[in-house]
């Protein structure tokens, strides 16, 4: 098969072993936090020489960095009616989680953020730049960044015990449940009107 003009062989073979280096890299930074991963862990998984990771990625610092370039890849909620928004934002999130939650960069950095200020400093660009806008261009921008927030907060909760602490009450739940569950609260911080209302009703 005749390649693309301007990429070669070596282009490709080195495309695939950068590719080989992040998928392990994240693996092993989810599974064992920044401190505990090492270069040659890293490369062992990759099935790779430890100077390839250094030839490529720098150091363990610039490796954890690349691991942590994020598309959050929400889904355009402008045309979700409103009552139907907190549903569709935590469809979105379990789809993502469910399909293969070793290697997405956001447990990553979840995982990281707590002892690594690189990692928190990255997760909190993310929610600003991603989260926020696409309420924002939903809701409209009113109090969008206390509503982000709030929203963030309840959806990372949701990744922390069922994808990192593995809390049995959460990790039993099929994503059915789950979305039946959480929506009505997420929706509450979207709609605090309708949140107020629902507190009236059940307090009568």
């Amino acid at each position: 098969m005749t390649q693309p003009a301007g990429i070669t062989s070596t282009d490709r073979r080195s495309d695939r072993t950068k590719a080989a280096i992040l998928r392990a890299a994240r693996e092993r930074f989810a599974a064992q936090g920044y401190e505990r991963t090492t270069i040659r862990a890293v490369a062992s998984d990759a099935g790779i020489d430890p100077s390839m990771v250094m030839r490529y990625f720098g150091n363990k610092a610039q490796l954890f960095d690349a691991t942590l370039t994020i598309d959050l890849r929400l889904p355009d909620l402008t045309g979700v009616p409103a009552d139907k928004l907190a549903q569709a934002l935590v469809r979105h999130f379990l789809e993502r989680w469910e399909g293969d939650p070793a290697d997405d960069a956001l447990l990553v950095l979840m995982r990281s953020a707590v002892t690594n200020e690189q990692a928190a400093a990255r997760m909190h660009e993310i929610f600003a730049a991603q989260v926020a806008p696409t309420l924002a261009a939903a809701l409209g921008p009113e109090a969008v960044a206390q509503r982000a927030g709030l929203v963030s907060a309840q959806l990372l909760g949701l990744g922390l015990t069922r994808y990192l602490l593995r809390l049995p009450a959460v990790t039993t739940l099929t994503p059915d449940e789950i979305e039946r569950g959480l929506a009505p609260a997420i929706q509450a911080v979207l709609d605090p009107e309708q949140g107020r209302s629902l507190t009236v009703t059940g307090g009568q």
